[in-house]
């Protein structure tokens, strides 16, 4: 009987025809993987930020202004704008005072922007004002007329007294105390019955100042007031402000 020979196929395999380009496609990927990493690590596009040093500066000019007229030596401290902020480049800032802030002593002050964009920013300082006050030499009971004997002086931060403590003697002497006073406690004006520089129905000068600008009004006086009290104005269109006596009979209301 004839042999019967089977030829085995040369060249068998069990591959599939897709491990072929999987094996590619994990070279590629090894291959690329060092410039990928490269590109994450990389920054990315620069981001306009607004500068923090113009929004600084605006602050402190703004708490310079708002200070000018104190009695005393000026010392304004501001907290930078974070540098990693994310607002867009202003072309036209303004400063303001946020509602229930003063502009010394620890306090707040507002930045806005309108151009481009509309954004407000908010920056901590500090505002020290370092003069002579008067603090009592001794004892002062209710009713007692202050004397030049009962006072001495004392230098420091006047913002620490609300700057309500008295700086000039003449503001003193002659008036009799409302309350008892401990020797060595600052002298302020609410201690003491001093004459009001503003009379109920006077006609007096409202001055309403911000940043840059100053304003002035009539209007009348609704209650009396001392140097440094608050008074209430009817303005001459009915609208009721209120500000601060100044020992001229000013008001002055600060925005």
């Amino acid at each position: 009987m004839p042999a019967i020979c089977r030829q085995e196929p040369r060249g068998r395999s069990d591959r599939h025809p897709s491990d072929s380009w999987f094996n590619h496609g994990m070279r590629t990927s090894l291959t690329l993987l060092p410039t990928l990493l490269l590109m994450a690590l990389l920054p990315g596009p620069t981001e306009a930020r607004q500068p923090p040093e113009p929004v600084k500066a605006l602050v402190s000019r703004y708490l310079a202004e708002r200070t000018a007229g104190l009695a005393g030596e000026i010392h304004i401290s501001v907290d930078d704008l974070d540098p990693n902020n994310h607002l867009p480049p202003c072309s036209a800032l303004a400063a303001f005072l946020p509602e229930g802030q003063r502009a010394w002593g620890n306090t707040t002050v507002g930045v806005s922007c309108q151009e481009p964009a509309p954004w407000t920013a908010y920056l901590t300082a500090r505002v020290e004002v370092i003069g002579d006050y008067l603090v009592l030499a001794r004892p002062l009971r209710a009713g007692q007329v202050v004397g030049p004997d009962d006072l001495s002086w004392q230098r420091g931060d006047l913002t620490s007294e609300g700057l309500d403590a008295l700086t000039d003697a003449t503001q003193a002497v002659g008036h009799p105390a409302r309350i008892a006073v401990a020797s060595g406690q600052p002298l302020k004006r609410a201690m003491l019955h001093l004459p009001p520089v503003v009379q109920r129905g006077q006609v007096v000068r409202v001055v309403t100042q911000g940043s840059g600008f100053s304003v002035s009004n009539e209007g009348k006086a609704m209650n009396s007031a001392g140097v440094g009290e608050s008074v209430r104005v009817r303005l001459q269109k009915g609208r009721i402000v209120t500000g601060v006596a100044r020992e001229d009979g000013i008001v002055d209301i600060s925005q």
